[in-house]
C-alpha cells in the first residue's frame, strides 16, 4: 500500500458542506428521557480490518522468520472518552451528522436525535472515529474527511468505523466495527552469543525507539472505506523498557519485552502506537541499553561491562520500507556477547634459522 499525502492546495479545497437538516446528538446527562429525543445505540466490534495475523519483521540474520502470530493485542475503547461520528445523505452527499460526539450510557453507546428527523426519507452513510477529536472537516466533493490527531491521541490507537448505509426511518441501533489505523510496535529479545563461554551474561537495561511518527491527519474515504495519512512532521523517542532483565540464550528462550521485565505474552508486552511512516536510512532506529556480568575464562577474570549499547536500523526490514496502517509489528532483536569479546586465534609457526656467514671474524 503506498501512503498519499494531502497537498496544501487539496487542504485548501475541503470545506464543509451545507447542512441539510439540524441533528444533534446530546450527551446523556442532558437527555433526561426528553420526548423529542430518539436513541440509536451503537454496537461496538474491534477488528484488524479482517487481517487477524500480524506481520512479524527481525532485525538480526541468521535466527529465521520468528513471526508473532498472537492474537491478544486488540485494542479497547476507554468508555469515558467517547468516539466521533459523520453522517452523509447517500443522494445529495451533503453532511447530516457533523463530528458529532457519541457517549457511553449504561455501559453502551448511545446519541440521541430529534424525533421529528424519523420522518424524513433519506439514507444515511455513518462512519465512526475513536478517540473524538474536535476540527474534524468534510470534503463533499472527494467523499472525504480529515481527522487531525495529536501525539496524544495517538497514544489511544486510533480507530476507524467501516461506513454503514441505513434508512434514518430504520436507525435505531447500528452495529460499527472499528479497525485500526496505526501501527502496534513491540520487540522480542534473546541472547544470540554463539561461543558457550560466553552465553548468558546479558542483563537489559533500556530500549528505545527513535524517531516515531506520531501526529498527523487521517483522510478517511468515506465511499471506498479506506485512508490514508499525512503526518504532521511530529516524531518522538519511545522509551519501551527501563529495568534490570536477564536475556534468555538461544531463539528458544526469546521473550518479549515489558515495560520493566521480559513476559512470555505478546498481551503481557510493552507496545506503543505509531503512525505510518517511510522508513528512512538512518532515521528510525532501536536502541538496547545492556550490562555483561563478570566471568572467568582460561583462568582469567573479565570485569563487569556497564551501559553499553546496540543500535538496530529498521530501514532494509520491512517491505518496501513502509509501515502499513493497521497492522502489528513485532521486532526480534538479539544481542551478542561475543562482539565484546571477539575471539583471537593465533598460529603459530617458527620459521628456519637466519645464515649469516662471516669469513674475516676473528671473534665468531
Amino acid at each position: 500500500m503506498r501512503l498519499s499525502f494531502i497537498t496544501p492546495l487539496l487542504m485548501a479545497a475541503i470545506a464543509a458542506a451545507t447542512v441539510s437538516c439540524a441533528m444533534k446528538i446530546d450527551t446523556p446527562e442532558t437527555v433526561n428521557q426528553d420526548p423529542s429525543k430518539k436513541q440509536v445505540t451503537f454496537p461496538v466490534n474491534v477488528t484488524r480490518d479482517g487481517q487477524a495475523i500480524p506481520t512479524g519483521a527481525i532485525t538480526k540474520g541468521g535466527n529465521g522468520d520468528n513471526a508473532v502470530t498472537d492474537a491478544d493485542m486488540i485494542a479497547t475503547m476507554n468508555k469515558d472518552i467517547p468516539f466521533g461520528i459523520v453522517g452523509i445523505d447517500l443522494e445529495s452527499k451533503e453532511l447530516i451528522l457533523d463530528n458529532e460526539a457519541v457517549y457511553t450510557n449504561g455501559g453502551q453507546y448511545k446519541g440521541f436525535f430529534d424525533a421529528g428527523l424519523w420522518y424524513l426519507p433519506f439514507t444515511i452513510t455513518l462512519s465512526a472515529y475513536y478517540p473524538y477529536v474536535n476540527n474534524v472537516v468534510y470534503g463533499e466533493e472527494l467523499d472525504t474527511y480529515s481527522i487531525p490527531f495529536t501525539s496524544a491521541e495517538t497514544d489511544a490507537g486510533p480507530l476507524i468505523s467501516k461506513t454503514v448505509q441505513c434508512a434514518v426511518s430504520e436507525m435505531n441501533m447500528v452495529p460499527l466495527e472499528f479497525r485500526h489505523i496505526t501501527n502496534d510496535i513491540g520487540f522480542k529479545i534473546c541472547d544470540v552469543t554463539t561461543d558457550p563461554n560466553l552465553q548468558g551474561l546479558i542483563h537489559l537495561r533500556k530500549v528505545t525507539s527513535t524517531y516515531v511518527a506520531s501526529a498527523g491527519i487521517f483522510v478517511n474515504d468515506i465511499e471506498l472505506g479506506n485512508g490514508y495519512w499525512h503526518r504532521r512532521g511530529y516524531y518522538r523517542d519511545v522509551v519501551v523498557f527501563e529495568g534490570d532483565a536477564k536475556v534468555g540464550v538461544g531463539m528458544e528462550n526469546e521473550l518479549f519485552i515489558g515495560k520493566d521485565k521480559l513476559v512470555s505474552r505478546l498481551a503481557e508486552s510493552h507496545r506503543y502506537y505509531g503512525i505510518p511512516d517511510e522508513i528512512q536510512m538512518g532515521k528510525q532506529t532501536v536502541e538496547v541499553l545492556y550490562d555483561v556480568e563478570s566471568f572467568t575464562l582460561n583462568g582469567f577474570t573479565y570485569p563487569a561491562i556497564k551501559d553499553q549499547t546496540a543500535h538496530y536500523m529498521l530501514y532494509g526490514v520491512l517491505p518496501d520500507n513502509i509501515f502499513v496502517y493497521g497492522k502489528q509489528y513485532t521486532f526480534h532483536l538479539g544481542l551478542d556477547t561475543g562482539k565484546l569479546y571477539p575471539e583471537i586465534t593465533f598460529a603459530a609457526s617458527v620459521s628456519g634459522w637466519e645464515t649469516k656467514i662471516y669469513e674475516q671474524n676473528d671473534e665468531f
